[in-house]
């Protein structure tokens, strides 16, 4: 199941890649991550960077994250954010659009841990299911997460018990995204 999420992930990321060729003529851009370091990086573009995709090179797990919170992580939220490096990824999922997050860089990927383990931690706090963020949505409230004891991916509203199932699991919802190529 792992293998399917990663290539949902490379199918979807070689799809929004395509889109920006088509559009633009080069690869994806970034103002938000212009002069971040990263392997990504191939470019820079006035104050954009231009980016590829590249395969994840540290130790593809979340150890860190399990450690922490003494808590084992569904396996397809592991293999989501080991796939590979790339900027975050605007798309729609059924016309709401949303950003669908990814590792920059070795760095990014501590950070991305640590929020992780923010995030785990007000879940516990407020006695609630523990979830793992993939992506953002236009609400600074609301963001799209994996069910760490289902794998089904919903719409949750931070701080509430109030969330929506979008999908089954991370393989069909990014399968149901289509990207969204606009310059910043």
């Amino acid at each position: 199941m792992n293998d399917l999420i990663a290539a949902a992930l490379r199918d979807f990321t070689q799809h929004y890649c395509q889109q920006w060729q088509q559009r633009y003529g080069h690869l994806p851009a970034s103002a938000e991550l212009y002069a971040v370091p990263s392997p990504c990086a191939v470019e820079n573009r006035g104050e954009r960077v231009l980016w590829q995709p590249q395969p994840f090179s540290a130790e593809p797990h979340l150890a860190a994250v399990e450690r922490a919170l003494e808590l084992q992580l569904q396996p397809a939220v592991v293999s989501y954010y080991t796939t590979q490096y790339a900027g975050d990824m605007p798309a729609t999922f059924e016309q709401q659009p949303i950003t669908l997050l990814q590792v920059w860089s070795e760095d990014d990927f501590v950070r991305v841990q640590e929020n992780l383990i923010g995030h785990l931690v007000m879940k516990r706090r407020l006695k609630q299911t523990p979830t793992l963020f993939i992506a953002t949505t236009s609400s600074d409230s609301e963001v799209i997460s994996v069910c760490n004891l289902t794998g089904e991916v919903i719409c949750e509203t931070l701080g509430t018990q109030q969330r929506k199932k979008l999908a089954p699991d991370i393989r069909i919802f990014l399968k149901s995204l289509q990207p969204v190529t606009e310059l910043s």
